[in-house]
């Protein structure tokens, strides 16, 4: 059910009053004006959250990036969290994971085609991104659309289409402010988004639950409100072997999920009915394998009965690659599950015509054809004469 994986840690509450304060304040800068939100000429649209930990951002970036890159220069834009390399850095062939982070370097590696840069300061990323790069190739030039990644919360930035992801499992509207919960705004900073999503949906939810929701989501009348659920590829090979099903599990199968993902337990229900053998093996989000941590998958691997194999991540699997440590039998036996997204209630075609007619009315031809069009009636008006007045003498 909704909700369902909300704790809230009721004796901190005092200090999630207090932090709401600066939060409060903080919005009410940005609302007046005292804080500037930047605006840009190019169509920027904004996917994050206003919680702590996993709503799937990454596969719902994915879906925006598979719907317009065969008609517009897509660049994504993200802070690269936890990276090693400081400022502006833009995604090429001798990119690492280190570089970039391990979200950026994944959609690179899956979107070659596409622009991927990472800087903290978003402002500066995206005006380095729209303006020359010296010190990259010509098609990082002109980009038609930035997608910014995980920066609901960046208010310098007034994005085109603000998306709000809200986790099915951990709904906003049942949290609690940090740190008794998991809320990094108020419940009222959902009223600044154009699009809410409901992730991570069962896909067999019921037409009840779809109508609870969304009344108790309370979004205003020019606010959509969409529901989508997670769907899984083929599993495929980190290092050696071949693509499989995922339905080949078996329920003799002992599955090892390995995880170091913010929220991995979405991920255990919908392995669940393949198989009843599966162990956890957790890890803190973005968590750096360590060579002690290497040695341990190798253990628990080694000691579990046949047949066996790994499961874990996209993301995981970025900074499991260049890893040295794991044994023959573990790059053997290890898949990462690919998660795409798909949305309920058929709604797929109105969110697909929603961005792609935000691209038509705000991509930099029209900007540039309005643009021209005021400029030449301001030149007309400036070339007409005056009207003749007569004088009159007597």
């Amino acid at each position: 059910m909704e909700g369902d994986f909300i704790k809230i840690n009721e004796w901190l509450l005092p200090l999630s009053w207090l932090y709401g304060i600066g939060v409060k304040t903080r919005n009410i800068l940005f609302d007046i004006g005292v804080l500037k939100s930047q605006s840009f000429d190019v169509p920027i649209i904004s996917v994050g959250n206003i919680t702590v930990g996993g709503t799937g951002k990454t596969p719902h970036v994915e879906y925006l990036i598979e719907l317009l890159q065969n008609k517009y220069k897509v660049a994504v834009l993200s802070r690269g969290y936890k990276r090693k390399s400081k400022g502006f850095a833009i995604a090429s062939k001798e990119s690492t994971m280190r570089d970039i982070g391990d979200e950026p370097f994944q959609l690179h590696t899956k979107y070659p085609k596409i622009t991927v840069a990472v800087d903290k300061d978003r402002c500066h990323g995206i005006q380095t991104l729209t303006e020359s790069l010296p010190s990259a190739s010509s098609s990082n030039s002109n980009i038609d659309v930035v997608l910014l990644d995980d920066a609901f919360q960046h208010r310098y930035v007034k994005p085109g289409v603000n998306i709000l992801l809200v986790d099915y499992h951990r709904l906003i509207i049942y949290d609690q402010l940090l740190p008794a919960g998991r809320l990094r705004e108020p419940l009222s900073g959902k009223n600044r988004a154009d699009i809410v999503i409901v992730t991570k949906c069962p896909a067999d939810l019921k037409p009840m639950e779809y109508r609870v929701i969304t009344k108790a989501m309370n979004l205003f009348p020019y606010q959509q409100l969409y529901f989508t659920t997670l769907t899984y590829g083929d599993l495929q090979p980190i290092f050696c072997g071949e693509n499989r099903p995922l339905n080949s599990i078996t329920p003799n199968d002992h599955v090892l999920l390995l995880t170091g993902i913010a929220s991995p337990k979405q991920m255990m229900l919908d392995l669940s009915p393949y198989t009843p053998h599966i162990t956890p093996l957790t890890y803190g989000d973005h968590h750096d394998f360590t060579p002690s941590d290497l040695a341990h998958i190798n253990e628990i691997f080694n000691k579990m009965p046949s047949p066996k194999l790994i499961i874990t991540t996209e993301k995981d699997a970025t900074r499991l690659m260049g890893k040295d440590g794991l044994s023959e039998e573990v790059r053997h036996h290890l898949f990462t599950l690919p998660v795409h997204i798909h949305f309920m209630l058929d709604q797929a075609e109105k969110f697909n015509d929603f961005i792609l007619g935000y691209m038509v009315k705000n991509s930099r031809n029209s900007i540039l054809v309005k643009a021209k069009s005021n400029n030449a009636q301001k030149g007309r008006q400036e070339k007409t004469p005056a009207a003749f007045s007569p004088t009159i003498r007597f």
